[in-house]
């Protein structure tokens, strides 16, 4: 009696919520053949949140590291413990965690600035990077750019069923090969998502070619997927966003750069000064969020890593591609799906929007934004401005008319968010079910 109940309770919820019938049905009986993904899911979290855990307890956190630092930052034993903690989770040698960086695509800026040097080249051997490096590269001119310093650039792209052009990128490497950058998730590309373990084949294949080149990973979206990261399978750096999976959702800004110590040091040198490097930089009172939002991260990428899974299911279910698909492995929170339509990709949005906790009375509508080459629609209700670890869901305004979802502090939330994207794209009679 207390499941019919319960079952009851939520589907009325749902209603007032704004969720039809039709729609509760359609999505419950996919949960259904969900149970046993989902177990395996929280099994991976469970492994990660001890891992955090020792992670935390071997380096001794005690509340004063709670404590932040003003004006230069000197001596804040709260920063330099969490990046010790950092380094221990990554398995690296050192690791930069800080405030002052300010979004994933500005800890990539930091690590490639720090490291490459005019007359460098910096290859991607897995296609073109997410739009918003182009700029940083110069493939899109733009003020302070790589290529502004003599940094060239060279790219192999991917198979065409995703695998890695290994003779391409063999013909590509020369004695001007600096860096190599990876980028782990499919950002605006249809293309797979990137394991860990491809991650190494792949890096373990570019070391014997060119054993000092230095390979950096773009973990966004990643972090705590997987048991193993890539500096486990001999990535030199990794890095990410704080407002992505390790923040938790509770980081309110920063990102991170770890790995070998010296382009760490780089790294730092870049972030601050030239002299300086580690030994300044304020956290100005976010080291609870920071610590807090580690200690949640592993439970918080389950619950959003769930939500792809749905979507993928219900999504597919409706014949629509997806990537990954249904059934795929998963190796990011990211979840892919085409609608072929611009009235598809405008309505998915305006139900992730309608879902969120902050600003769901809020239309969002396609604009130009810096770092795009076309129009993009980006839905959000965040406690955090841009938060992706939070339910949220964006793409370009350009066929085939892919909408990338992402987040969900909470596996229900998440769900709920899913539930309502096709709500309003079944009042807009675009879907059947």
């Amino acid at each position: 009696m207390d499941n019919i109940d319960n079952n009851n309770c939520a589907e009325g919820l749902y209603k007032e919520l704004g969720i039809s019938k039709l729609v509760y049905s359609f999505c419950d009986k996919i949960l259904d053949e969900l149970t046993k993904r989902f177990e395996t899911i929280d099994r991976v979290s469970e492994c990660n949140q001890l891992k955090v855990l020792h992670a935390m307890q071997k380096n001794r956190v005690a509340q004063m590291h709670l404590n932040g630092t003003s004006g230069y930052g000197y001596n804040d034993d709260g920063r330099d413990t969490l990046e010790k903690i950092y380094a221990d989770i990554f398995k690296t040698e050192d690791a930069l965690v800080r405030p002052q960086i300010m979004c994933g695509t500005h800890a990539l800026n930091v690590a490639l600035s720090a490291n490459l040097r005019p007359n460098d080249e910096l290859l991607s051997p897995v296609g073109k990077p997410y739009d918003t490096m182009d700029e940083i590269i110069g493939i899109r001119p733009s003020n302070g750019s790589l290529a502004e310093y003599g940094i060239t650039y060279s790219q192999v792209d991917l198979k065409e069923n995703g695998d890695f052009d290994y003779e391409g990128i063999k013909n590509a490497i020369n004695k001007r090969t600096k860096l190599v950058t990876i980028q782990r998730s499919k950002g605006y590309a249809n293309r797979p998502t990137l394991s860990v373990a491809k991650i190494g084949e792949l890096i373990s294949f570019i070391k014997k070619i060119k054993p000092d080149v230095i390979c950096m990973v773009d973990n966004c979206y990643g972090e705590f997927v997987e048991l193993t990261e890539p500096c486990e399978v001999g990535a030199d750096l990794v890095v990410g966003s704080l407002i992505k999976n390790p923040g938790g959702g509770l980081a309110p800004c920063g990102g991170y750069i770890a790995g070998k110590k010296q382009y760490v040091e780089q790294a730092a040198y870049r972030l601050s000064s030239p002299g300086l490097g580690k030994e300044v930089g304020a956290t100005l009172g976010v080291n609870p969020s920071f610590y807090q939002g580690l200690f949640l991260a592993p439970t918080v990428t389950a619950g959003a890593l769930k939500g792809a899974i749905f979507a993928a299911n219900v999504y597919e279910r409706l014949g629509f591609k997806v990537i990954p698909d249904s059934k795929e492995s998963r190796h990011d929170i990211i979840q892919a799906v085409e609608l072929g339509t611009k009235e598809g990709l405008i309505a998915f949005c305006k139900g992730i929007q309608a879902a969120a906790p902050v600003d769901s009375f809020v239309t969002p509508e396609p604009w130009s934004m810096p770092g795009y080459d076309c129009d993009v629609i980006m839905a959000a209700g965040a406690f955090v401005q841009g938060s992706s670890i939070e339910l949220s869901a964006d793409g370009p305004l350009k066929e085939p008319f892919t909408v990338f979802f992402q987040g969900g502090l909470t596996w229900y939330h998440a769900k709920y968010g899913i539930m309502m994207s096709l709500q309003k794209m079944f009042e807009q009679g675009l879907v059947n079910v």
